[in-house]
């Protein structure tokens, strides 16, 4: 992918993967994986970080004779979610108004021409 995810995209993708259910460490990330290209050794830093910031909680549970560590979401983490939901959205529309629509191209040559227009009297 030509396009680098910042760190809280990035958060993002994985509590909106925990949001669903809580999920094995090795789970997560090939989830994360399946849609963004970003190595494993990437993705433990960014769980920590979601820990220590209290988005997120661990716990152990058995899975054939040894135990797993699970990931789920707090109250906090669903909070931080819903924000970066509503920033997305508005960044991605931005991004759809420069990228795809040219309406904005004439929107901005207006506001340009007015500015000049307001200047020179």
């Amino acid at each position: 992918m030509t396009y680098q995810l910042t760190a809280p995209l990035l958060d993002a993708c994985v509590l909106g993967i925990v949001e669903k259910e809580d999920a094995y460490g090795y789970t997560l990330t090939q989830k994360v994986r399946e849609l963004v290209d970003i190595s494993e050794s990437t993705l433990y830093p960014v769980l920590r970080r979601l820990q220590k910031d209290e988005c997120l909680v661990t716990y152990d549970a058995p899975y054939q004779g040894r135990n797993r560590r699970y990931y789920a979401i707090t109250d906090y983490g669903r909070r931080r979610l819903a924000f970066y939901k509503e920033e997305w959205e508005k960044y991605k529309e931005n991004i759809d108004k420069l990228l795809l629509d040219e309406g904005v191209q004439e929107e901005v040559k207006s506001e340009v021409e007015g500015k000049e227009e307001q200047s020179n009297e």
